[in-house]
Protein backbone atom coordinates (compact mmCIF):
# COMPACT_ATOMS: atom_id res chain seq x y z
CA UNK A 1 0.00 0.00 0.00
CA UNK A 2 1.06 3.43 0.05
CA UNK A 3 0.25 6.63 1.51
CA UNK A 4 0.34 10.12 -0.38
CA UNK A 5 -1.82 12.97 1.00
CA UNK A 6 32.83 15.55 1.27
CA UNK A 7 71.45 24.67 7.98
CA UNK A 8 67.84 24.31 7.98
CA UNK A 9 67.75 20.16 7.46
CA UNK A 10 68.64 19.50 10.83
CA UNK A 11 66.07 21.76 12.62
CA UNK A 12 63.52 20.30 10.00
CA UNK A 13 64.35 16.78 11.40
CA UNK A 14 64.23 17.89 14.62
CA UNK A 15 60.85 19.61 14.49
CA UNK A 16 59.71 16.51 11.82
CA UNK A 17 60.75 13.87 15.10
CA UNK A 18 58.94 15.79 17.85
CA UNK A 19 55.68 16.13 15.98
CA UNK A 20 55.55 11.92 15.45
CA UNK A 21 56.57 11.55 18.86
CA UNK A 22 53.31 13.91 19.71
CA UNK A 23 51.16 12.07 17.66
CA UNK A 24 51.90 8.90 18.97
CA UNK A 25 51.72 10.31 22.61
CA UNK A 26 48.18 11.71 21.80
CA UNK A 27 47.13 8.94 19.95
CA UNK A 28 47.99 6.55 23.15
CA UNK A 29 46.23 9.16 25.67
CA UNK A 30 43.49 9.24 23.14
CA UNK A 31 42.94 5.71 23.04
CA UNK A 32 42.68 5.14 26.39
CA UNK A 33 39.87 8.05 26.31
CA UNK A 34 38.19 6.04 23.76
CA UNK A 35 38.01 2.04 25.02
CA UNK A 36 36.22 4.04 28.49
CA UNK A 37 33.86 5.66 26.52
CA UNK A 38 32.69 2.58 24.84
CA UNK A 39 33.16 3.66 21.04
CA UNK A 40 34.92 0.95 20.58
CA UNK A 41 32.43 -1.91 22.34
CA UNK A 42 33.54 -5.07 22.19
CA UNK A 43 31.70 -8.19 22.57
CA UNK A 44 31.77 -8.81 26.54
CA UNK A 45 33.55 -12.66 25.39
CA UNK A 46 36.76 -11.25 24.01
CA UNK A 47 39.85 -12.11 26.07
CA UNK A 48 42.12 -9.17 28.11
CA UNK A 49 44.78 -10.40 25.42
CA UNK A 50 43.13 -9.48 22.42
CA UNK A 51 41.63 -6.51 24.08
CA UNK A 52 45.44 -4.96 24.11
CA UNK A 53 45.80 -6.12 20.55
CA UNK A 54 43.45 -4.08 19.71
CA UNK A 55 44.65 -0.77 20.85
CA UNK A 56 47.57 -1.68 19.43
CA UNK A 57 46.07 -2.37 15.62
CA UNK A 58 43.61 0.78 16.25
CA UNK A 59 46.89 2.87 16.74
CA UNK A 60 48.70 1.90 13.65
CA UNK A 61 45.19 2.02 11.44
CA UNK A 62 45.05 6.07 12.86
CA UNK A 63 48.20 6.85 11.77
CA UNK A 64 48.18 5.13 8.49
CA UNK A 65 44.51 6.79 7.86
CA UNK A 66 45.59 10.32 8.68
CA UNK A 67 48.22 9.89 6.11
CA UNK A 68 46.98 7.34 3.48
CA UNK A 69 43.30 7.38 3.47
CA UNK A 70 42.83 10.15 1.00
CA UNK A 71 44.76 9.61 -1.62
CA UNK A 72 43.89 5.89 -1.66
CA UNK A 73 40.37 6.36 -2.00
CA UNK A 74 41.56 8.55 -4.72
CA UNK A 75 43.56 5.60 -6.46
CA UNK A 76 40.19 3.32 -6.09
CA UNK A 77 38.38 5.48 -8.66
CA UNK A 78 37.53 3.37 -11.64
CA UNK A 79 38.67 4.20 -15.28
CA UNK A 80 36.02 5.45 -17.43
CA UNK A 81 35.77 5.09 -21.66
CA UNK A 82 37.29 2.01 -21.21
CA UNK A 83 35.87 -1.40 -22.22
CA UNK A 84 34.49 -3.99 -19.70
CA UNK A 85 37.27 -6.05 -19.77
CA UNK A 86 39.77 -3.27 -19.43
CA UNK A 87 38.07 -2.39 -16.12
CA UNK A 88 37.74 -5.84 -14.75
CA UNK A 89 41.88 -6.32 -15.23
CA UNK A 90 42.09 -2.94 -13.36
CA UNK A 91 39.96 -3.54 -10.81
CA UNK A 92 41.70 -7.17 -10.09
CA UNK A 93 44.81 -5.61 -9.98
CA UNK A 94 43.62 -2.73 -7.56
CA UNK A 95 41.51 -5.64 -5.39
CA UNK A 96 44.37 -6.03 -2.48
CA UNK A 97 43.87 -1.95 -1.76
CA UNK A 98 40.38 -2.51 -1.25
CA UNK A 99 40.20 -2.63 2.54
CA UNK A 100 35.96 -3.07 3.12
CA UNK A 101 36.87 -6.62 1.52
CA UNK A 102 39.27 -7.71 4.36
CA UNK A 103 38.42 -9.79 7.26
CA UNK A 104 40.14 -8.80 10.89
CA UNK A 105 39.04 -9.46 14.22
CA UNK A 106 37.40 -6.29 14.45
CA UNK A 107 34.96 -7.34 11.17
CA UNK A 108 34.77 -11.41 12.96
CA UNK A 109 33.66 -9.22 16.40
CA UNK A 110 30.64 -7.55 14.07
CA UNK A 111 27.65 -9.55 15.11
CA UNK A 112 28.31 -9.45 18.84
CA UNK A 113 28.57 -6.05 18.80
CA UNK A 114 25.72 -4.71 16.99
CA UNK A 115 23.52 -7.24 19.64
CA UNK A 116 25.51 -5.30 22.69
CA UNK A 117 24.93 -2.17 21.48
CA UNK A 118 21.01 -2.38 20.73
CA UNK A 119 19.93 -2.99 24.23
CA UNK A 120 16.09 -2.69 25.67
CA UNK A 121 16.63 0.65 26.50
CA UNK A 122 17.10 1.86 23.05
CA UNK A 123 13.89 3.85 21.64
CA UNK A 124 14.84 3.58 17.74
CA UNK A 125 17.68 1.96 16.88
CA UNK A 126 18.82 3.35 13.65
CA UNK A 127 22.05 2.51 11.08
CA UNK A 128 24.36 4.86 9.43
CA UNK A 129 27.08 3.91 6.74
CA UNK A 130 30.40 5.83 5.87
CA UNK A 131 32.93 4.37 3.36
CA UNK A 132 35.07 7.13 3.04
CA UNK A 133 37.89 8.37 4.92
CA UNK A 134 36.94 9.30 8.43
CA UNK A 135 38.59 12.86 7.88
CA UNK A 136 35.46 13.78 5.31
CA UNK A 137 33.02 13.36 7.93
CA UNK A 138 32.75 16.95 8.79
CA UNK A 139 30.94 19.84 10.61
CA UNK A 140 27.76 19.16 8.67
CA UNK A 141 27.61 15.66 9.03
CA UNK A 142 28.05 15.77 12.89
CA UNK A 143 25.09 18.63 12.66
CA UNK A 144 23.08 15.94 11.19
CA UNK A 145 24.06 13.72 14.01
CA UNK A 146 23.05 15.92 16.34
CA UNK A 147 19.25 15.78 15.40
CA UNK A 148 18.75 13.04 15.58
CA UNK A 149 19.61 12.69 19.62
CA UNK A 150 17.61 16.13 19.33
CA UNK A 151 14.66 13.94 18.46
CA UNK A 152 15.96 10.44 19.83
CA UNK A 153 17.61 11.71 23.54
CA UNK A 154 17.33 7.62 24.38
CA UNK A 155 17.97 6.75 20.76
CA UNK A 156 20.95 4.09 19.47
CA UNK A 157 22.61 4.90 16.46
CA UNK A 158 25.31 2.43 14.96
CA UNK A 159 27.84 3.95 12.03
CA UNK A 160 28.87 1.01 9.83
CA UNK A 161 32.10 2.46 9.13
CA UNK A 162 36.21 0.86 9.35
CA UNK A 163 37.23 4.26 8.78
CA UNK A 164 35.28 5.64 11.49
CA UNK A 165 35.81 2.60 13.96
CA UNK A 166 39.42 3.93 14.66
CA UNK A 167 40.95 6.89 16.63
CA UNK A 168 40.70 9.26 14.23
CA UNK A 169 36.75 8.54 14.32
CA UNK A 170 36.46 8.62 17.57
CA UNK A 171 37.84 12.10 17.88
CA UNK A 172 35.20 13.08 15.05
CA UNK A 173 32.73 11.29 17.73
CA UNK A 174 33.50 12.60 21.02
CA UNK A 175 31.82 15.93 21.46
CA UNK A 176 28.50 13.84 20.95
CA UNK A 177 30.09 11.06 23.27
CA UNK A 178 30.59 13.30 26.05
CA UNK A 179 27.42 13.98 26.27
CA UNK A 180 26.66 10.35 26.36
CA UNK A 181 24.52 9.34 23.49
CA UNK A 182 24.38 5.77 22.29
CA UNK A 183 26.57 6.34 19.22
CA UNK A 184 29.55 3.84 18.13
CA UNK A 185 31.24 3.58 14.40
CA UNK A 186 31.19 -0.33 14.14
CA UNK A 187 33.47 -2.25 11.66
CA UNK A 188 30.99 -4.47 9.32
CA UNK A 189 31.51 -7.79 8.43
CA UNK A 190 30.63 -7.60 4.80
CA UNK A 191 30.54 -11.49 4.29
CA UNK A 192 28.28 -11.89 7.32
CA UNK A 193 25.92 -8.97 6.41
CA UNK A 194 25.64 -11.37 3.03
CA UNK A 195 25.34 -14.68 3.93
CA UNK A 196 22.34 -16.68 2.94
CA UNK A 197 20.77 -13.80 0.95
CA UNK A 198 20.65 -13.01 -2.37
CA UNK A 199 23.73 -10.79 -2.39
CA UNK A 200 25.91 -13.51 -1.12
CA UNK A 201 26.90 -14.87 -4.18
CA UNK A 202 27.14 -11.45 -6.05
CA UNK A 203 29.59 -10.32 -3.15
CA UNK A 204 31.37 -13.76 -3.87
CA UNK A 205 32.00 -12.49 -7.39
CA UNK A 206 32.66 -9.11 -6.82
CA UNK A 207 35.36 -9.68 -3.75
CA UNK A 208 37.10 -12.37 -6.49
CA UNK A 209 37.55 -9.76 -9.50
CA UNK A 210 35.14 -11.52 -11.75
CA UNK A 211 32.20 -9.09 -11.87
CA UNK A 212 32.76 -5.32 -13.52
CA UNK A 213 32.21 -2.82 -10.81
CA UNK A 214 31.26 -0.13 -13.81
CA UNK A 215 32.40 3.47 -13.60
CA UNK A 216 30.81 4.45 -10.73
CA UNK A 217 32.96 4.30 -7.13
CA UNK A 218 32.03 0.94 -5.88
CA UNK A 219 31.99 2.45 -2.16
CA UNK A 220 28.75 3.79 -3.13
CA UNK A 221 26.71 0.78 -4.76
CA UNK A 222 28.33 -1.00 -1.54
CA UNK A 223 26.62 1.74 0.34
CA UNK A 224 23.00 0.80 -1.18
CA UNK A 225 23.36 -2.85 -0.53
CA UNK A 226 24.92 -2.61 3.03
CA UNK A 227 21.79 -0.74 4.73
CA UNK A 228 19.60 -3.35 2.99
CA UNK A 229 21.12 -6.40 4.53
CA UNK A 230 21.65 -4.50 7.93
CA UNK A 231 17.96 -3.59 7.92
CA UNK A 232 17.19 -7.20 6.91
CA UNK A 233 19.25 -8.86 9.61
CA UNK A 234 18.93 -6.20 12.44
CA UNK A 235 15.46 -4.46 11.67
CA UNK A 236 15.34 -0.73 12.22
CA UNK A 237 15.95 2.78 10.70
CA UNK A 238 18.77 3.48 8.22
CA UNK A 239 19.61 7.24 7.63
CA UNK A 240 22.05 8.67 4.90
CA UNK A 241 24.39 11.02 6.77
CA UNK A 242 22.80 14.13 5.12
CA UNK A 243 19.75 14.34 6.62
CA UNK A 244 18.45 17.04 9.03
CA UNK A 245 15.93 15.35 11.68
CA UNK A 246 12.84 17.20 13.03
CA UNK A 247 11.28 15.06 14.93
CA UNK A 248 10.85 11.77 16.49
CA UNK A 249 10.63 8.62 13.84
CA UNK A 250 9.14 6.38 16.41
CA UNK A 251 5.85 6.06 15.05
CA UNK A 252 7.14 4.84 11.60
CA UNK A 253 6.81 1.82 10.89
CA UNK A 254 7.62 -0.53 7.38
CA UNK A 255 8.03 2.90 5.73
CA UNK A 256 9.72 4.12 2.40
CA UNK A 257 9.74 8.07 1.18
CA UNK A 258 8.42 9.06 -1.88
CA UNK A 259 10.85 11.47 -3.70
CA UNK A 260 8.44 12.60 -6.55
CA UNK A 261 4.72 12.51 -7.15
CA UNK A 262 2.58 12.96 -9.96
CA UNK A 263 0.99 16.46 -9.55
CA UNK A 264 -2.42 15.12 -11.44
CA UNK A 265 -2.26 11.82 -9.80
CA UNK A 266 -1.13 12.25 -7.14
CA UNK A 267 0.87 8.80 -7.23
CA UNK A 268 4.55 8.48 -6.73
CA UNK A 269 7.01 8.52 -9.54
CA UNK A 270 10.00 7.84 -7.71
CA UNK A 271 11.26 6.74 -4.29
CA UNK A 272 14.64 7.08 -2.81
CA UNK A 273 16.55 4.64 -0.08
CA UNK A 274 17.94 7.42 1.58
CA UNK A 275 15.13 6.60 4.64
CA UNK A 276 13.77 3.53 5.16
CA UNK A 277 12.44 1.88 8.16
CA UNK A 278 11.45 -1.94 8.50
CA UNK A 279 11.50 -4.62 10.66
CA UNK A 280 14.24 -7.18 11.05
CA UNK A 281 13.48 -10.04 7.37
CA UNK A 282 11.13 -7.62 5.88
CA UNK A 283 9.85 -9.53 2.36
CA UNK A 284 10.15 -6.20 0.68
CA UNK A 285 14.21 -5.68 1.90
CA UNK A 286 14.39 -9.42 0.32
CA UNK A 287 13.13 -8.50 -2.62
CA UNK A 288 15.54 -4.94 -2.77
CA UNK A 289 18.17 -7.41 -2.10
CA UNK A 290 17.36 -9.98 -4.73
CA UNK A 291 16.91 -7.03 -7.23
CA UNK A 292 20.43 -5.77 -6.45
CA UNK A 293 21.97 -9.21 -7.44
CA UNK A 294 20.24 -9.68 -10.09
CA UNK A 295 20.26 -6.40 -11.93
CA UNK A 296 23.57 -4.67 -10.44
CA UNK A 297 24.67 -2.21 -13.05
CA UNK A 298 27.85 -0.23 -12.10
CA UNK A 299 27.65 2.64 -14.73
CA UNK A 300 24.06 4.25 -13.71
CA UNK A 301 23.88 6.45 -10.89
CA UNK A 302 20.66 5.66 -9.03
CA UNK A 303 20.20 2.03 -10.77
CA UNK A 304 21.28 0.45 -7.70
CA UNK A 305 19.96 3.01 -5.23
CA UNK A 306 16.50 5.26 -5.65
CA UNK A 307 15.60 3.43 -8.89
CA UNK A 308 16.00 0.17 -7.92
CA UNK A 309 13.30 0.90 -4.62
CA UNK A 310 10.95 2.50 -7.29
CA UNK A 311 11.50 -0.76 -9.65
CA UNK A 312 10.45 -3.15 -6.73
CA UNK A 313 7.23 -1.28 -5.40
CA UNK A 314 6.04 -0.76 -8.48
CA UNK A 315 6.03 -4.44 -8.69
CA UNK A 316 4.93 -6.16 -5.38
CA UNK A 317 3.04 -2.33 -4.05
CA UNK A 318 -0.15 -4.42 -4.73
CA UNK A 319 0.80 -8.38 -4.44
CA UNK A 320 -0.52 -9.77 -1.05
CA UNK A 321 2.14 -10.55 1.69
CA UNK A 322 3.82 -7.17 1.37
CA UNK A 323 2.69 -4.51 4.40
CA UNK A 324 4.69 -1.33 3.89
CA UNK A 325 3.77 2.20 3.78
CA UNK A 326 5.22 5.23 1.02
CA UNK A 327 5.51 8.10 2.51
CA UNK A 328 4.63 11.63 0.88
CA UNK A 329 7.59 13.76 -0.33
CA UNK A 330 6.98 16.13 2.31
CA UNK A 331 8.33 13.27 5.28
CA UNK A 332 11.84 13.07 4.00
CA UNK A 333 11.85 15.13 0.61
CA UNK A 334 10.26 18.52 0.99
CA UNK A 335 12.38 19.99 -1.25
CA UNK A 336 13.99 18.77 -4.65
CA UNK A 337 17.78 18.18 -4.98
CA UNK A 338 17.89 21.23 -7.42
CA UNK A 339 16.13 23.93 -4.89
CA UNK A 340 18.19 22.84 -2.28
CA UNK A 341 20.38 25.89 -2.53
CA UNK A 342 17.59 27.68 -1.25
CA UNK A 343 17.58 26.70 2.38
CA UNK A 344 21.03 27.79 2.78
CA UNK A 345 20.61 31.95 1.58
CA UNK A 346 19.75 34.65 4.01
CA UNK A 347 16.53 36.37 2.74
CA UNK A 348 17.44 39.30 0.93
CA UNK A 349 14.40 41.67 1.45
CA UNK A 350 10.86 41.06 3.32
CA UNK A 351 9.47 39.02 0.17
CA UNK A 352 12.46 36.80 1.30
CA UNK A 353 12.07 37.07 4.77
CA UNK A 354 8.37 35.67 4.82
CA UNK A 355 9.09 32.81 2.57
CA UNK A 356 11.66 31.50 5.11
CA UNK A 357 9.00 31.59 7.78
CA UNK A 358 5.98 30.24 5.34
CA UNK A 359 9.35 27.60 4.45
CA UNK A 360 9.69 26.78 8.31
CA UNK A 361 5.95 26.52 9.07
CA UNK A 362 5.74 24.04 5.78
CA UNK A 363 8.31 21.81 7.58
CA UNK A 364 6.65 22.41 11.15
CA UNK A 365 3.95 20.28 9.96
CA UNK A 366 4.55 16.46 8.05
CA UNK A 367 8.29 16.43 7.80
CA UNK A 368 10.70 14.01 9.94
CA UNK A 369 13.45 15.37 8.01
CA UNK A 370 14.93 17.48 5.40
CA UNK A 371 17.47 15.47 3.00
CA UNK A 372 20.59 17.82 2.23
CA UNK A 373 21.51 16.39 -1.25
CA UNK A 374 25.06 16.46 -0.10
CA UNK A 375 26.09 16.33 -3.94
CA UNK A 376 24.56 19.77 -4.14
CA UNK A 377 24.73 21.17 -1.01
CA UNK A 378 27.72 20.03 0.82
CA UNK A 379 29.77 23.16 -0.38
CA UNK A 380 27.12 25.77 0.68
CA UNK A 381 27.70 27.76 3.72
CA UNK A 382 24.97 28.05 6.15
CA UNK A 383 24.00 31.75 6.29
CA UNK A 384 22.59 32.96 9.20
CA UNK A 385 19.00 33.78 9.49
CA UNK A 386 18.11 30.60 6.52
CA UNK A 387 16.11 27.99 6.75
CA UNK A 388 18.55 25.61 7.19
CA UNK A 389 20.14 27.84 10.17
CA UNK A 390 16.68 27.89 11.73
CA UNK A 391 16.30 24.57 10.94
CA UNK A 392 20.04 23.26 13.03
CA UNK A 393 19.89 25.88 15.64
CA UNK A 394 16.14 24.57 16.57
CA UNK A 395 17.24 20.64 16.35
CA UNK A 396 20.93 20.69 17.56
CA UNK A 397 22.42 19.35 20.47
CA UNK A 398 25.61 20.87 21.01
CA UNK A 399 25.13 23.87 18.48
CA UNK A 400 28.53 24.79 17.61
CA UNK A 401 29.93 26.23 14.35
CA UNK A 402 26.64 25.91 12.92
CA UNK A 403 27.41 28.62 10.40
CA UNK A 404 31.19 27.38 9.50
CA UNK A 405 30.23 24.18 8.25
Amino acid sequence: MYVLGRNGSVIFSAITIAAVIFIIYEDSVISNESLQSGVFRANKEISGRLQKSTISHITLRSVQEEIENASLMNSLKPPISVTEEERIAWFRKKLPEFEIFKSNYLTEQFHGRVLEFFGEECEIRAFMTWISPARSFGKREVLGLETFFKAHPHGCLMILSRTLDSRHGYRVLKPLLDRQVKLSAVTPDLSFLFKNTPAESWFYSIRSGNKDPGEIPLAQNLSNLIRLAVLYKYGGVYLDTDFIILKSLKGLKNSIGAQSIDVVSGNWTRLNNAVLIFDMNHPLLLKFIEEFATTFDGNKWGHNGPYLVSRVVQRVENRPGFNFTVLPPSAFYPVHWNNIGGLFKLPENRAGLRWVRAKLLQLSGRTYGVHLWNKQSSRLKIDEGSVMGKLISDHCVICEQIYSS
